[in-house]
Order: structure tokens, then C-alpha cells, then sequence
């Protein structure tokens, strides 16, 4: 039976307004959610799921109410923590940690977690949509890093050179039987 988990990456959200977990979406992020309603009401989603983070769940709010069906939200599926701080950190901050982590998957400031520990928590939520939801179709609310991180456990070509060049918004959909994972296509365009 072939499921396809639909990664739906959020859209532009403001830098500076509020905490990494209040961050709404800027007017470019807001338009761009009404194309993304376009595209999952397409695709027939029957199941929604998002990190807990509010640009994530704006982006993927609309096409949930049009459906009928509420947004199951998971703190595994909330963006990588590269700090102690709920604060946005500079991107000439940021990059260094991307860059660093990805060569070393292992690697983590005080208070930070690795890339091993992201993609193990959001793995563990992929693997149970999988088997709770099998043959449905699931749109995922989510972020760049845990995007990429749950995309190159099964495939390796999607690591931080595939980060760097996505978009926000952006959407992949993941095709598996059972828990078998046959590949990814990218939607959004």
C-alpha cells in the first residue's frame, strides 16, 4: 500500500518578530500559502501534521480547514535547536552551525542539539504517520533543517548543499510502501 508524505516547508517568515516558535509568515509567506492550499487541495491530502511552530502551521492552515481536518502538531517536528535561546539566529551566526553540523553530525553548541538527535526525533514521528496513516496522504508543516534531515535518512543526496538551494516555501512528496521508501518529487515550482 503506497503512502506519500507530503513535506511542506513554511513559508517567508519575519526575522525579527517574536520568538522561533510565534514567527507568523510576512505578506510574500501569506501569499504563498494560498498557493499551497492550491497544491495540497490537488493532491487530495487526507492527513494533517505540523511542528508545532506557528509559521509552519500557517502555511499549511488553510488547506486543512478546506478539507475539514484539524492539524495534528508534534514537538519532534519543530526546527533544528542550534541554541539555548527561542530567538532566530543571524544567518552569519547560522551558517557556520549548518556548514559544521553537516560535516559533523555529531557536533552541537551548549544547549544545541545535533543533527543526529534532529533527524532521530523527526524520523521517529515519519516512521509512526507510516504505520498509524498507511495508504493516506500526509501533508507535513515543517522546516528547512528537519526537511532535509528526515529526506537524507533515506536518501543521501539530500543534505546541505539541498538545504541551501530550497525555497520557501517548497514541498517534496515522499512515496513509501509500507515503510519502504521509493523517492521523492518535488511540487512546488
Amino acid at each position: 500500500m503506497t503512502t506519500y508524505i507530503y513535506m511542506v516547508r513554511h513559508g517567508e517568515s519575519p526575522k525579527t518578530e517574536g520568538s522561533e516558535r510565534t514567527r507568523g509568515l510576512m505578506e510574500k509567506g501569506k501569499s504563498d500559502a494560498c498557493r499551497i492550499t492550491e497544491l495540497l487541495t490537488g493532491e487530495g491530502i487526507e492527513v494533517y501534521v505540523s511542528s508545532p511552530y506557528r509559521r509552519a502551521i500557517l502555511t499549511i492552515e488553510e488547506s486543512a480547514r478546506r478539507s475539514g481536518q484539524e492539524i495534528l502538531q508534534f514537538e519532534e517536528l519543530k526546527e533544528q535547536k542550534f541554541s539555548n535561546e527561542d530567538i532566530r539566529m543571524p544567518d552569519n551566526e547560522l551558517m557556520p552551525l549548518l556548514k559544521r553540523s553537516f560535516s559533523d553530525p555529531s557536533f552541537a553548541l551548549p544547549g544545541g542539539e545535533t543533527n543526529h538527535e534532529c533527524q532521530n526525533r523527526a524520523i521517529t514521528v515519519l516512521k509512526q504517520l507510516l504505520t498509524t496513516y498507511q495508504g493516506r496522504r500526509i501533508a507535513v508543516g515543517t522546516h528547512g533543517a528537519v526537511m532535509t534531515l528526515t529526506m537524507g535518512y533515506y536518501d543521501k543526496r539530500y543534505d546541505l548543499d539541498f538545504l541551501l538551494n530550497t525555497t520557501k516555501p517548497d514541498v517534496y512528496r515522499m512515496e513509501f510502501i509500507g515503510q519502504q521508501f521509493v523517492g521523492v518529487k518535488r511540487l512546488w515550482i
